[in-house]
């Protein structure tokens, strides 16, 4: 681990030369949410591609952009993309990125994802706010010698979704009238999606909603002191022996869909997070 720490700070090194001071608050967009239409001030922005040791998502819908400016007063980064362990990825460099962005000196984190609904009070084009997770993807990215300055050896997990961060979500979908639920997302390996079997025993474990990314990322900044809040588009239901076919072009057409909602909602919650400031 201490090489890829080295290249943790590299790269947080990199960003504060490049983009400046660590923003108040950064975003993950996850697949078909790239095109959320944010209006960012003083705004600078750097291709994944430039950033020495960041991985470059080799999936349709990560554009692999990093975008920095200000909504009302708060800095933000948007990270358009990620990379994923069905790319061929290992954890570490799975996890670098947001690891590098919080030792950068960013301390509030929301991770968003396209995710097939399990419960059925979950619909495609509904956003859930992530309340907990299943780690199901057999990896961990705390494995390994810890760094005690980084982060505890066991670090507690009963609030890795962030309450305070998911209050003020809920506050905001209710004040606009955005549809949500709160529920356990599910994080799996892919890249097949789920077998029918496969959402049954899902269900019976506890998740609402399953998705291929997210977990780990969300491991690694608990791990680090961030908080951290997720926000899953449904994009589709999961499989069952009657219902379609699921497609990656599907997930991503429904996911642009509720990119307005999304982007009013992470415009509020930096109103939010300036106010408590």
């Amino acid at each position: 681990m201490h090489g890829e720490w080295q290249k943790v700070d590299s790269i947080a090194e990199f960003l504060l030369k490049t983009l400046g001071s660590a923003p108040d608050i950064a975003m993950v967009l996850g697949s078909g949410l790239k095109d959320a239409a944010f209006g960012l001030e003083n705004e600078k922005s750097i291709s994944f591609a430039d950033i020495p040791g960041w991985p470059r998502s080799t999936v349709t819908g990560h554009s692999g952009v990093l975008r920095k400016g200000r909504i009302g007063g708060v800095e933000v980064l948007l990270q358009l993309g990620r990379v994923h362990l069905y790319e061929g990825y290992p954890v570490e460099e799975v996890v670098r990125p947001v690891r590098s962005i919080v030792a950068w000196g960013t301390r509030n984190v929301v991770m968003t994802n396209a995710a097939g609904g399990i419960n059925p009070w979950l619909k495609p084009g509904m956003l859930m706010f992530i309340e907990d997770h299943l780690n199901l993807t057999g990896r961990n990215p705390l494995v390994g010698a810890n760094d005690d300055a980084r982060g505890q050896r066991f670090p507690d997990m009963t609030d890795a979704y962030s309450r305070n961060l998911r209050a003020l979500l809920v506050e905001e979908a209710s004040r606009m009238d955005i549809p949500f639920k709160m529920g356990v997302y599910a994080g799996l390996l892919g890249p097949s999606y789920e077998t029918p079997a496969e959402v049954v025993m899902l269900r019976r474990l506890g998740a609402d909603a399953v998705g291929m990314s997210t977990v780990l990322e969300a491991i690694a900044a608990v791990h680090m002191g961030a908080e951290v809040a997720g926000i899953s588009c449904i994009s589709n239901m999961a499989a069952t022996y009657d219902g379609p076919k699921l497609s990656h072009d599907d997930v991503k057409e429904t996911a642009g869909r509720v990119t307005e909602h999304l982007t009013r909602l992470l415009v509020a919650l930096t109103g939010k997070l300036r106010r408590a400031r």
